[in-house]
């Protein structure tokens, strides 16, 4: 196995990892990176496959689990009982839960209503002058929606991307001591006011996901009120994180190709978005057992990273993948992972974009970008620090 080092804090990796990527890519199916100490699936038949072996996870073995520091334990009391975060029966029932109240029907019962948040937030943002799509449109739409799809008083928005955004940094590289400290204490805030709100709507419920999700827990399914906690807030984090990303990287990529989008070419155009820069760019997970895999032997605790935007631009199952061409006909993609962690929020991430672009970009003709985009620090992940445009 070839070894490569690149620092994922390299303030020139940030801004364009692919063509490290394609040095890994180069090196096979998997290739250690020096800098995580661990091996990579660069390939898309590696990142696919690995997906969905089920000799691997994301819940390292009990024996095998380091101690958690006392000042995480706030943050860990939450990510214990993740749905993101553990395998096997008590995930298969945790998501089947999930997906019995986040069904197909109540998402798309949701166009209407992002349609409408579209074109408030469009109202909203400066008539004259440069402006940034995100804090105006890309942050607030993805968080109002799910919010208001959970249950959750809409006014608390600002509060909790506060708190999701401090929970995500735990994943980004190069944390530091004051980033868990900071994680730690809004993970215990969010736990607390939806401890409340759960609380309350046993007492009074109603026609959202909460409601649904204390039935399931009361119709005998089990589902603990801690279970229920952590659900809401990775649907919160998961539910607005990506999407936020995925919006502004994508209008980043339509303007600068000079592309837009229109309601008939919305779904092709989303999809090529997913796949050519993609909101999370990494993956762990850990071997549950001993296991040979792409001619490298895994023990049991290891882990590997999986290269979700690598694969995505693998000429061998994509021709001409550094080429943004919104018009094409399949753009395959796993940047919502795929197996048993694959995204329930998939649908409800589809909708939005294909909702909310077309009028975007219909409501606002001559949208330009006002300067040059950059992205922020926050590998694994990859977004915009800001998106300044003009009309």
């Amino acid at each position: 196995m070839q070894r490569l080092a690149q620092s994922p804090t390299d303030p020139a990796f940030v801004q364009d990892p692919y063509p490290f990527y394609a040095r890994l890519r180069a090196a096979g199916d998997l290739a250690w990176w020096e800098d995580y100490a661990m091996p990579c699936a660069a390939s898309h038949a590696a990142v696919h496959a690995l997906l969905r072996d089920r000799r691997f996870g994301r819940e390292r073995p009990a024996d095998l689990a380091p101690p958690v520091p006392p000042h995480l334990a706030p943050f860990y009391r939450v990510e214990d009982h993740s749905m993101l975060e553990i395998d096997g029966p008590r995930h298969a029932r945790l998501r089947g839960l999930v997906l019995r109240a986040f069904t197909s029907r109540r998402i798309a019962a949701l166009g209407p209503e992002i349609a409408a948040l579209a074109h408030d937030l469009i109202d909203g943002l400066p008539a004259e002058g440069a402006f940034d799509l995100l804090p105006g449109f890309a942050q607030k739409l993805p968080v109002i929606v799910i919010a208001r799809l959970l249950g959750v008083p809409e006014d608390m928005a600002d509060r909790l991307l506060h708190w999701s955004n401090t929970m995500v940094a735990m994943y980004q590289a190069g944390r530091s001591h004051a980033v868990e400290l900071a994680a730690a204490e809004a993970a215990e805030a969010f736990a607390a006011f939806l401890r409340g709100h759960v609380d309350a709507r046993r007492d009074d419920p109603r026609d959202d996901l909460i409601t649904h999700l204390i039935a399931a827990e009361e119709d005998g399914a089990r589902l603990s009120t801690e279970e229920l906690i952590a659900t809401c807030i990775l649907l919160l984090n998961a539910g607005h994180e990506a999407t936020v990303h995925t919006i502004g990287n994508g209008v980043k990529a339509l303007l600068e190709h000079g592309q837009s989008v229109t309601t008939d070419t919305a779904a092709a155009a989303t999809e090529e978005i997913l796949r050519f820069d993609p909101p999370l760019h990494m993956f762990t997970r850990i071997a549950h057992e001993d296991a040979e895999v792409f001619g490298h032997r895994f023990a049991r605790g290891d882990e590997v990273a999986l290269l979700l935007a690598s694969a995505a631009r693998d000429p061998a199952v994509c021709a001409a993948p550094d080429r943004f061409d919104p018009s094409r006909a399949s753009a395959p993609h796993l940047s919502f992972g795929g197996g048993p962690h694959f995204c329930v929020g998939a649908p409800l991430a589809r909708l939005e974009l294909q909702i909310a672009l077309p009028i975007l970009f219909d409501r606002l003709p001559g949208l330009r970008l006002a300067d040059a985009p950059r992205y922020a620090q926050t590998y694994h992940f990859h977004g915009l620090s800001a998106l300044w445009l003009t009309r």
